[in-house]
């Protein structure tokens, strides 16, 4: 199906294309290799309706390819020359169209089949198209001639004469063949345009009138002065070859880098032969990526591929030493490792665009130039030189759309969509210019918001990996508004995850105990705030030492960074271990000054309920100076949700010891306030309230049991305030005895 269609435009031979040959021998080079492929892509016969119009779209990105190398070869230099731009832009999305088309390809055929398909993409990203410098110059001398001839300021017949002169020479329109050569080409290019693009029609009749007026002049004037004889002519032509051989080596060299015998054969997959992203050990003991064993092992084998054994199990363990081995040998190269499954992730991004792919084939070979010429006077007729005097009549009418002073005729809008493009971008986040990974950056919370695609990749946890590397690099040279930007980016991130946070390594908790120190203490704490909900974070939230420059930060007198400390410690107060993270006789001092704070005593009294379940926290709590009485005043405020925390933690307490007991009723306002808290509490507090004078008359008030009449549940109406008099008579009594100075605290 794919071959058939190929076949039917040729591949043109480099010395065929007259104009961008670097870069047409790149795309060469490129449409040569997909070629080769794909028969064993047929072969493969991906079956799904995906897998055909994915393998449709293959094709005609090669078709696509192929119809701008043989415009090259067939058009006019000149016209090729001015619309320079247009085609650079072509050559990158007929690369794009090829790469996208491949990746997606790649996770529908066998992986012996993706891995060369895999080596082929990375090829495809890492290639260069650049316009040839004498070309580029020809192209701005003729975008000024033409922007001079469609405005007022028309400097006369020797600008046209000098302008012309550098364009053939730029292309090497230098002898009677070679202007021959180009006048048939641009009549044979107005044969294949004909009426339906007007203003390409105009530009090449343009052309053709200047060179039938000035071209055997400037020609006889190159022979004349002896400036390219034929000696001259074959050595700039050999030049050239010699520095197009160059350009690809160099390039070809850059790729190199990934595949070659420069990378240790041990750091290499022996599926794929690519230097390893995340090595895994299997039954045989090789090691591989995960990627591409994963693959091998999802396609039903169960063999090793190297060793050719049968596996007992197909289990996957990281190879971590050999990570690190990888990761120390590509930091001194100054190399970054592409991540396959994160190319297969995009591949299947594009796959699900086909309306874009679409779109961006049917716009590949319009080469109009963006510009409106349908007022353009050439001074001559189309039809013939009869019409010439209109020319003066409509030299000074012209209308030029979006044209700049420049001359320039290149900008053309990019047709791929907004997802692929940045889908793109974040897969290689690491990779690119730092510049560029910071504008990134900077841009993830508009596309969490915008880009659904985006969104779900940004929400994962390679992504996550790669936003953390982003963030050590700005903390490693001292990138502060980096810092920031990626403190941000990850807490909108994490915030957009909601309770489902994807796993952060050692390393990341590390990392981010690190900015607690730093320029961005209050983002990092934030970060953790949000961490600190996950149960599954707290053990690594512990290890990275977090917790003790936590406790640093509740001495410091800023409130901004007080609070989410304390929300911090109120989360992971709720795990069992957190008395063996932190010393509850360091703590709880430390939390004694925010409990008078309406803001954080609730936080504050949660904690200490959490630490109670200890000996030793029940004891800093009694014996730190203030605790307790900062407890009791909370029974005194309005908020009946404090109210319920603070009885809570009081029962707590004296549920253990009948020393605690003690040491709450000695506080003034105690009574009073709990017997209040039993009546107008909410209905948690009431019950907790009642239960907690249950426990006070079965420790202290024995000898007034007969007198004390306190409800099961908590009653209502005239009941209540029957048993708030009743309570409140007996335990008056109680504490008027206790208060006598033969009644000392109890130590």
């Amino acid at each position: 199906m794919g071959s058939d269609a190929a076949s039917v435009v040729e591949i043109p031979s480099p010395r065929d294309i007259k104009v961008h040959r670097l870069m047409c021998m790149e795309l060469i080079k490129f449409v040569s290799r997909v070629s080769m492929l794909l028969p064993a892509i047929e072969k493969a016969r991906p079956g799904c309706n995906s897998g055909i119009q994915v393998l449709c779209q293959l094709t005609r990105a090669l078709d696509k390819a192929k119809d701008i190398l043989q415009h090259c070869s067939e058009s006019s230099k000149l016209y090729l020359a001015l619309t320079g731009g247009v085609i650079l832009s072509r050559c990158k999305k007929s690369r794009n169209l090829l790469e996208q088309s491949l990746k997606s390809v790649q996770n529908m055929v066998p992986v012996m089949l993706a891995t060369e398909i895999s080596q082929l993409v990375d090829d495809l990203r890492a290639g260069i198209f650049s316009l040839d410098p004498s070309e580029a110059e020809a192209s701005k001398v003729l975008s000024e001639l033409l922007h001079q001839y469609t405005s007022t300021t028309h400097s006369g017949e020797e600008h046209v004469f000098q302008a012309i002169r550098i364009a053939m020479r730029s292309l090497r329109i230098t002898s009677p063949k070679d202007l021959l050569i180009e006048k048939r080409s641009i009549k044979k290019q107005l044969e294949k345009v004909g009426e339906d693009s007007p203003a390409k029609r105009k530009i090449l009749l343009f052309f053709l009138n200047l060179l039938n007026k000035n071209g055997k002049c400037i020609v006889a004037e190159h022979a004349e002065n002896g400036s390219l004889r034929h000696e001259d002519s074959l050595a700039l032509e050999n030049q050239f070859e010699v520095e197009s051989r160059l350009t690809f080596h160099h390039n070809d060299a850059q790729r190199d880098i990934f595949n070659c015998s420069l990378v240790p054969d041990e750091f290499k997959c022996p599926l794929s032969s690519r230097l390893m992203y995340d090595p895994v050990v299997i039954a045989s003991g090789q090691t591989y990526e995960r990627y591409w064993i994963a693959k091998w092992f999802t396609e039903g084998n169960d063999t090793c591929p190297r060793t050719k054994q049968k596996l007992v199990h197909l289990s996957l363990t990281p190879n971590n030493t050999m990570r690190d081995l990888i990761s120390r040998w590509t930091t001194a190269h100054g190399v970054s490792v592409l991540d396959p499954s994160v190319q297969a992730a995009v591949g299947h991004s594009w796959e699900s665009s086909s309306t874009s792919i679409a779109s961006l084939s049917n716009s590949m070979m319009d080469l109009s130039l963006p510009i409106d010429f349908s007022n353009l006077s050439l001074g001559y007729s189309e039809a013939g030189p009869g019409s010439h005097s209109s020319h003066a009549k409509t030299r000074n009418d012209f209308s030029v759309v979006s044209l700049e002073s420049s001359g320039n005729f290149h900008k053309v809008q990019s047709d791929e969509s907004f997802n692929e493009i940045e889908l793109d971008r974040l897969a290689r986040l690491n990779s690119l210019s730092w510049e560029s990974q910071c504008n990134l950056v900077g841009n993830i919370r508009n596309m969490l918001k915008q880009n659904g695609e985006a969104r779900d990749w940004m929400l994962s946890e390679k992504f996550i990996q790669k936003l953390i590397r982003f963030l050590e690099d700005a903390h490693k040279f001292h990138y502060q508004d980096a810092q920031l930007l990626g403190c941000q980016s990850l807490l909108a991130v994490l915030d957009e995850c909601g309770s489902s946070l994807p796993y952060l390594n050692d390393d990341a908790f590390a990392l981010l105990t690190l900015l607690l120190s730093s320029e961005v203490s209050k983002e990092a704490l934030v970060i953790f705030e949000v961490l600190s909900r996950d149960h599954n974070c707290h053990h690594k939230f512990a290890a990275s030492g977090a917790l003790s420059m936590i406790l640093e930060i509740l001495d410091a007198q800023s409130r901004e960074l007080q609070e989410p400390a304390i929300k911090i410690l109120c989360n992971m107060s709720g795990s069992c271990k957190i008395g063996s993270w932190i010393a509850p006789s360091e703590l709880v001092p430390k939390l004694v000054p925010f409990l008078e704070d309406t803001a954080l005593a609730r936080s504050c009294v949660i904690i200490l309920d959490n630490l109670c379940i200890k000996e030793d926290a029940r004891i800093a709590i009694a014996e730190t100076a203030g605790c307790i009485t900062s407890i009791v005043k909370l029974l005194q405020c309005d908020n009946r949700k404090d109210q319920e925390h603070a009885v809570a933690l009081l029962l707590s307490l004296c549920s253990q010891r009948a020393q605690y007991c003690q040491l709450v009723m000695d506080e003034e306002v105690f009574f009073s306030e709990l017997l209040a808290v039993s009546v107008n509490g909410n209905n948690k507090a009431k019950g907790m309230a009642l239960e907690l004078l249950r426990l006070l008359k079965s420790d202290i008030g024995e000898s007034y049991e007969s007198d004390i009449d306190i409800p099961k549940t908590p009653a209502v109406d005239s009941t209540q305030q029957k048993s708030y008099s009743k309570a409140t008579g007996i335990f008056g009594k109680i504490f008027k005895k206790r208060s006598s100075p033969a009644n000392k605290r109890i130590k």
